[in-house]
């Protein structure tokens, strides 16, 4: 058997259509929509041969600018098919940003949400030689839109080109923290591997049910849960931006059985005044990633006698790479747990050496789940992947006796202060136990005695009201005296990716 040539590599709706033709797929919860693995396959096998009468073949890449919609998985899926390679693009990034990347990865075909045509044409000048694209049914001047395209092919199945899963399928661009964003290159082999990872590690069910709160244009919306539901027959559930209330409705009315979010959006569900009212019996787990949850957070959850736990993953690994137990999140409520089941960890300290049990260090992963490298960006690549495959997560972890990993912060967010490492993660935890705190982010900044002491930047509930001498009386006792923060400011809202991630390198 040529294992450089195997034909399943990337078609996910033909395969699965086979088994499962008339089982539920996809909810469209914006259009109201229901679509079944037979009907996803057929819209795939239409939209791939489109890309292939656009010229497209297997590496080129196919950009696309959207927010969540149902017709971004027909560009998704049919990519997979024919081996070119989908480019998403973050709505979030200032034009200058797209234009750079644009230009590095240039894509073949652009295809662009219509509720986006404004920030679209700031970026159309840069887009002189590819084919451009609508997505829905509706038509601007001369792009092409989707539907009209697809309805004029055939739903038979597309032939398709020699795949191996070294192949590329995606390239998902990192959050720019320093520098501008860089694009990993996500195989078919990461994209499977994960599946695989995720089904079997975390218990997944063909009849388990999600809402699909993370954006698509990130490894989230498309590796978390998407696809190993797909792979496994489960259904998905298409939402728009996230509302609470449309969330609390879909999870009731389609009986949701796991919920991924990232801390933000269940902070808000829990503040909602609905929250205590809301019928969640169908939820098996609640899960947060994206960023540390506050155990405040996960204990709401708790009174509502449902689990809401912590994972943990990264664009360049899985991203899912962890499974805690869901009898043990009461007792270990701030660990991501165990490794998945194909993956390799070890936390090493600056200079590669592991470090002891309950000691920080950064975390390493490897496994046949970890990215192919930075596009076109080989010196990043080095840096990030040793030569024996371990991948630099820039994550501090530690690791208890009992084998429980967890997460106490991004390396580059911890800071000295008088020659104590602080982490800001620590200090988070306990401002998020305020009663009058809805959000709270702690950063590090310069200062002459010290070296660097903490900031807090603190978001109040609504109608409360705190003063810093309250916050320290608070704090005092709690924590060390180097580690309780400096200085506070109060804002009304801290600056978020449109993941709903807090982003400290804006503060």
């Amino acid at each position: 058997m040529d294992l450089k040539d195997w034909s399943w590599v990337g078609d996910w709706t033909g395969r699965r259509a086979l088994l499962t033709p008339k089982r539920e797929a996809i909810v469209d919860n914006i259009q109201k929509k229901r679509y079944t693995f037979e009907m996803m396959d057929r819209r795939a096998n239409q939209v791939s041969k489109v890309l292939l009468d656009s010229g497209i073949q297997k590496g080129d890449r196919v950009g696309i600018l959207s927010k969540n919609r149902f017709d971004f998985l027909d560009i998704l899926f049919a990519c997979g098919k024919i081996g070119a390679i989908l480019t998403p693009f973050n709505i979030r990034l200032t034009t200058p940003e797209i234009e750079y990347l644009i230009k590095k990865t240039g894509p073949s075909i652009f295809c662009y949400d219509p509720d986006l045509r404004s920030p679209f044409e700031e970026i159309r000048p840069f887009l002189k030689k590819q084919n451009i694209v609508v997505l829905g049914d509706k038509k601007y001047d001369h792009d092409s839109d989707i539907y009209s395209l697809m309805m004029k092919q055939a739903s038979s199945e597309v032939e398709r080109p020699k795949m191996s899963l070294d192949d590329p399928y995606l390239i998902v661009f990192t959050g720019g923290t320093t520098g501008l964003p860089k694009g990993a290159v996500l195989s078919h082999g990461l994209v499977f591997w994960n599946s695989v990872n995720t089904i079997v590690s975390w218990g997944l069910r063909p009849d388990d049910i999600q809402p699909l709160l993370f954006p698509l244009f990130h490894t989230g919306g498309i590796n978390v849960l998407l696809v190993p539901f797909y792979h496994l027959g489960a259904k998905s559930i298409i939402m728009g931006d996230f509302d609470v209330d449309a969330t609390f409705k879909v999870i009731h009315d389609e009986n949701c059985s796991i919920v991924i979010g990232v801390p933000t959006m269940f902070n808000m569900m829990s503040e909602s005044p609905k929250f205590a009212k809301s019928n969640f019996d169908s939820v098996r787990v609640f899960i947060s990633g994206g960023a540390p949850c506050p155990v405040a957070i996960m204990e709401k959850y708790w009174k509502q006698e449902k689990i809401l736990k912590m994972g943990y993953g990264l664009t360049e690994v899985g991203p899912n790479n962890f499974y805690l137990p869901e009898s043990e999140v009461k007792r270990k409520p701030s660990s991501v747990g165990f490794p998945v089941f194909h993956c390799d960890m070890k936390v090493v300290d600056d200079h590669g050496n592991d470090v002891p049990i309950g000691d920080h260090g950064e975390l390493m992963l490897r496994g046949p789940h970890i990215f192919s490298g930075y596009w076109d960006e080989p010196e990043e690549t080095a840096k990030t992947i040793e030569p024996d495959g371990w991948v630099h997560t820039g994550d501090l972890v530690t690791k208890d006796e009992e084998g429980f990993f967890f997460i106490t912060g991004r390396k580059k967010d911890m800071f000295i202060s008088g020659g104590e490492n602080v982490y800001p993660t620590e200090i988070e935890e306990l401002l998020y136990k305020h009663p009058s705190i809805l959000e709270a982010a702690v950063v590090g900044v310069p200062n002459e005695k010290w070296g660097e002491v903490g900031k807090a930047v603190i978001v109040l509930k609504l109608g409360s009201s705190l003063s810093q001498e309250e916050i320290l009386d608070y704090l005092d006792g709690k924590l060390a005296r180097y580690k309780i923060p400096k200085q506070y400011e109060f804002r009304d809202t801290l600056p978020k990716s449109a993941a709903g991630k807090i982003l400290k390198r804006e503060l």
